[in-house]
């Protein structure tokens, strides 16, 4: 399916849940792994504000874009947002959703005045 990229620019964007190994398989507890490098990768919450609307995002980011200095609550940047439509069948269940994944998260830089 097609990735559609996010843009981030006008959002503001607050940690919710802090970045945790995503796990492939709950019965053995593997952890999920990118397809192309193999890095571990790591899922966290974030609530995405823009346009006066609020949702509440599950975002998966490779282990080695988790920066240091991210604090519950606080401001954070999603470098390389994006968004990828999914759909699959479960115990004769059709489901559908949306991924999201972003090269890395980094505590967001805030302007200075901007609070003023």
């Amino acid at each position: 399916m097609r990735s559609i990229r996010v843009e981030t620019s006008t959002a503001t964007i607050l940690l919710t849940e802090a970045p945790e190994p995503k796990v492939k398989d709950r019965q053995t507890g593997e952890i999920a792994k990118d397809a192309q490098s193999g890095e571990a990768l790591m899922r966290l919450g974030v609530v995405y504000i823009d346009g006066g609307e609020s949702s509440l995002l599950q975002v998966t980011v490779p282990e080695s874009g988790v920066t240091d200095g991210l604090a519950l609550g606080s401001p954070v940047t999603l470098i390389g947002l994006i968004a990828r439509p999914w759909e699959s069948v479960f115990n004769g269940q059709q489901r559908h959703g949306i991924a999201f994944r972003a090269d890395a998260i980094a505590p967001a830089v805030i302007p200075v005045g901007a609070g003023a």
